[in-house]
């Protein structure tokens, strides 16, 4: 009965060099080991991960089973429970939001290269994930996620909250979402100069009742206009992603879109690149690729400016076609749905080396 001398110290001492693979400390320091429990022959625990959507889970179980065998027992049996709880760097302060824990602003330098497709996407493939997500649609004169989500015709409800009148986010697929698609008639464009728009995404953050979310999501208008300003003034952004598509005349524009996060007085980190319509490729060929608008533009802007290429869509017919159905297409089974899962996990995966290595974002002061 040599096992019944094994006790927690021992495991944990195993556990300790054990290292996070994006972190680089490890697992008992980080935190990420609960409930240990020692029976005959046998140890459980529980692993806490960053996120749900964490690409190197089974690396991470296995490095745990490894250490434990090799350090303690070879022959003892190893049961890892894995959970998550997203990180974040924002409670405590914040009078808005207070309880969402990562605003991801979604932006472009140019429109048409398919920011909403991947806003919808990108938050869908989270929320599947398991995670707890939200969506503001800050392109107040052209919103399009009421449409991809198959929910324009759908009406917030509001509702009193500790006696204020809150809107109450659409839930659709699991997701909460508000647009102004869903607050103005769909054949009636809102006519709206910057100060009221700026207005509408003040109230799509703090008279919105939101409750927990571990990602809120912002798809913002094209370019850097009033609204990207309003958004860092009112709320502490966690990262931004910049999505564009391979020519050069939206790399160009995508490369304000980054610098404009970068400035001093903004400073909001880049989490990375998503180079949207990367190839085109037949859904019924998927081995054959066509670089229609050119090849790896978005690698060559996130190699120039030093961060992550989150990852590369190709643009197939099923996307288009899950836009205007109202269904995300990474819900169905095809070569989209792997293709935004890993965007999702390589944003939940910045998202969790930001919150651990750089100081939290501050709502931009700026001296207009």
């Amino acid at each position: 009965m040599g096992d019944l001398k094994i006790n927690k110290e021992e495991i944990l001492k195993a556990l300790s060099t054990v290292p996070e693979p994006d972190l680089k400390k490890d697992l008992v320091t980080l935190n990420m080991i609960k409930d240990i429990e020692l029976g005959v022959g046998e140890v459980r625990f529980t692993v806490v991960l960053t996120t749900p959507a964490c690409p190197l889970k089974e690396k991470i179980r296995k490095d745990c089973e490894n250490a434990i065998h090799e350090h303690v027992d070879p022959n003892l049996r190893v049961v890892i429970n894995m959970t998550a709880d997203v990180t974040t760097t924002r409670f405590g302060n914040s009078t808005l939001l207070p309880d969402v824990k990562n605003i991801i602003a979604v932006a472009s330098g140019k429109g048409g290269v398919g920011k909403s497709t991947v806003t919808a996407n990108l938050a869908m493939a989270l929320k599947l994930s398991g995670a707890k997500v939200g969506i503001i649609d800050a392109d107040i004169s052209g919103p399009s996620i009421p449409v991809m989500f198959g929910a324009e015709d759908l009406q917030p409800m509001v509702q009193q909250i500790d006696g204020k009148n809150m809107i109450q986010p659409i839930m659709q697929y699991g997701i909460k979402m508000i647009s102004m698609g869903f607050l103005a008639p769909q054949d009636n464009p809102v006519p709206w100069r910057g100060p009221m728009a700026t207005q509408a995404l003040r109230q799509f953050f703090g008279d919105t009742h939101w409750g927990e979310l571990d990602y809120l999501l912002i798809d913002l208008p094209p370019g850097t206009s009033d609204i990207h300003l309003s958004l860092v003034q009112l709320v502490p952004v966690t990262g931004a992603v910049v999505v564009t598509t391979p020519q050069k005349v939206a790399l160009a524009d995508a490369t304000k879109g980054l610098m404009f996060f970068r400035q001093a007085q903004i400073n909001v980190p880049v989490l990375g690149v998503v180079e949207n319509m990367a190839y085109f490729t037949p859904e019924e060929l998927p081995n054959n690729k066509y670089y229609i608008f050119g090849k790896d533009g978005g690698k060559e802007l996130a190699a120039k400016y030093e961060t992550e290429l989150l990852g590369s869509i190709p643009l197939v017919q099923g996307i288009r076609e899950g836009g205007d159905d109202g269904k995300p297409v990474v819900m169905g089974d095809s070569i989209m749905t792997q293709a935004f899962k890993d965007l999702a996990e390589n944003v939940a995966q910045q998202v969790a080396i930001r919150n651990a290595t750089i100081d939290k974002t501050t709502p931009v002061q700026l001296k207009v």
